[in-house]
């Protein structure tokens, strides 16, 4: 793998979908592979959030099998000034919550995201995460629930 920021190195073997983040201090590293594309948006979206939730400006690549099926293609590039992410708001900024609402709510969330993923939707701007996020928020769990299937069954031939 290049230790620059110019180019992530796609790893040995056969091609399938890798989602790659790089850090100053380790260079290119891959944070999912999975022979589909919908758990890596999604293990890439958490990363995003990850680093973001640092005060920092995420720079990842998601790598993939090309068209003609034998070798690699970028798929998606997200580099810091350039659709770079700003921090969520602070815990001060957010309502006051028990305990249990933040955790019914981080699983509404969850949910949300990863049915977005399995459609093959990449929630990676900030307005996307904003929008999940006020979804969340507004939706009951079993509302919510039902949305995420209709999302599900939306992919299943994709």
């Amino acid at each position: 793998m290049d230790s620059g920021t110019e180019m992530f190195t796609p790893p040995d073997g056969p091609p399938r979908f890798v989602a790659a983040f790089y850090e100053v201090r380790h260079g290119w590293r891959i944070a999912a592979e999975a022979p589909a594309r919908g758990p890596v948006d999604y293990a890439a979206a958490e990363m995003i959030r990850t680093v973001q939730s640092r005060g920092q400006a995420p720079q990842a690549e998601i790598w993939g099998p090309a068209r003609e099926g034998d070798g690699w293609q970028r798929l998606d590039s997200l580099a810091p000034g350039k659709g770079a992410f700003a921090a969520r708001p602070s815990v001060a900024a957010q309502p006051s919550r028990s305990a249990r609402a933040e955790r019914l709510l981080d699983r509404r969330h969850q949910v949300l995201t990863s049915a977005l993923a399995r459609a093959g939707l990449n929630i990676s701007q900030p307005v996307d995460d904003d929008a999940v996020g006020r979804l969340s928020e507004a939706l009951d769990e079993e509302t919510l629930r039902r949305v995420a299937l209709w999302l599900s069954r939306a992919n299943v031939g994709g």
